[in-house]
């Protein structure tokens, strides 16, 4: 099933205000537009950098297996274990039914010790994210989003654009976690 958003983020990595003054946009006609693209700009930033900026909760479901590695980085508190039966019902885990480890680089990985049942699924319910509020998000993502909502603002009709500056992409390469299969 994989993963999904439950809650969150609490807070965008950057304000309206703050986009509004970066693009010197003093009326309030396109709020609803530079709030849409705040959230494109912080959701392309997660899937550049592979992290997510603000805490934000997840439920991971995934076949049972020795070990499950938490995709959402960087991890940051375990809300609960549950298993959902063939019939669709959700029963909560016990804490001796798992065993959770945390990396170094921010990630984590579950351990199952329970018995889990054919045709049943875990589900993890979990927060990740870099910073609780935009306040702790670092500097240089921060800006990457303020460069790339200018970016979106003023090409939004341009029908030769090719992506995203080069600017925003050096800005946030530093943050950018590879994957392995």
């Amino acid at each position: 099933m994989g993963t999904q958003r439950i809650d969150g983020p609490l807070s965008e990595p950057v304000s309206l205000g703050e986009v509004k003054a970066y693009l010197r946009i003093e009326q309030d006609g396109e709020d609803a537009l530079l709030a849409g693209m705040i959230r494109t700009a912080r959701g392309l930033c997660e899937a550049f950098t592979g992290l997510v900026l603000v805490n934000t909760r997840f439920v991971q479901s995934e076949t049972p297996a020795a070990t499950i590695r938490l995709v959402r980085l960087p991890f940051r508190a375990l809300a609960g274990v549950s298993v959902r039966t063939a019939a669709g019902v959700l029963q909560p885990m016990v804490g001796d039914g798992y065993t959770l480890t945390e990396q170094n680089d921010g990630g984590a990985s579950l351990r199952v010790t329970a018995p889990v049942g054919q045709g049943e699924r875990i589900e993890i319910d979990y927060w990740a994210g870099l910073a609780a509020d935009w306040n702790g998000v670092p500097e240089d993502l921060r800006q990457g989003i303020l460069r790339l909502i200018s970016h979106l603002y003023t090409h939004r009709d341009d029908p030769e654009e090719n992506g995203p500056p080069v600017a925003v992409a050096a800005l946030w390469r530093p943050y950018r976690r590879m994957r392995l299969a």
